[in-house]
């Protein structure tokens, strides 16, 4: 049985805030947010990857791919965003967290293949995938970190974050394959089911691991690391 293919991972929030054209000019907090996500994903694409995987929620089993794409009107902004290539009449809408990671990817200059899945769908791609490969995780930590978060202050918020945090800077796969979803569920943190189908595909595997980023300047919390998996 052959090894592995070596997999770069990138773990970046799916929040539209990380793209220019829906916020603008970014105050501090955004842009030390922006440039951590920014050199995640260089990190990714100078490891010279076959093919970038998208990872997001909301997938249903479906992947994306050339001629998949949406839009940002939802956010007061009139913009197509294809996920690869050219938009085609017909072509399946990719959610929100594909379309923020596939606007990354165009914004870092990465022009090769590109393929968006679900959580459910990583593992299996990663099997298949010839190596090496890139990913990108999309997920937000728990919307309930502040009085005006989107979800409200729950108390167990940023300690939910923080233990996922230490999982990502550590490179803990196993943590995170063993997150609780339910609990993740109450307190909004949409990227747990991301979280726990990396961590289920990477289970025993050596990863070299660095956190660039762990704030909720909205109420939200934003994690941001790069992990290289042999």
């Amino acid at each position: 049985m052959s090894p592995p293919s070596p997999v770069t991972l990138a773990f970046c929030p799916q929040a539209p805030v990380l793209l220019p054209v829906v916020t603008g000019s970014p105050g501090s907090a955004l842009a030390v947010l922006r440039a951590a996500v920014s050199a995640a994903v260089q990190t990714v694409l100078e490891a010279g990857p076959e093919v970038v995987v998208v990872v997001g929620d909301g997938a249903g089993g479906v992947r994306f791919g050339p001629g998949d794409g949406g839009d940002l009107r939802g956010f007061g902004v009139d913009r197509e965003v294809p996920f690869a290539g050219r938009v085609r009449p017909g072509g399946r809408r990719p959610p929100l967290p594909h379309l923020v990671g596939a606007q990354l990817l165009d914004d870092a200059g990465h022009t090769g293949s590109r393929l968006g899945v679900g959580p459910d769908d990583l593992a299996g791609v990663l099997r298949d995938l010839p190596g090496p490969v890139g990913v990108l995780a999309m997920g937000d930590g728990s919307a309930r970190r502040s009085e005006k978060a989107p979800g409200a202050l729950d108390p167990a918020a940023a300690p939910f974050d923080a233990a996922v945090a230490a999982a990502l800077a550590s490179g803990d796969a196993a943590v995170l394959a063993d997150l609780d979803a339910a609990e993740g569920a109450r307190l909004l943190a949409a990227g747990v089911p991301v979280w726990r189908a990396v961590g289920a595909a990477l289970l025993g595997r050596p990863v070299t691991a660095e956190l660039r980023h762990d704030d909720a300047p909205f109420g939200v919390g934003y994690l941001v690391a790069s992990w290289t998996a042999r």
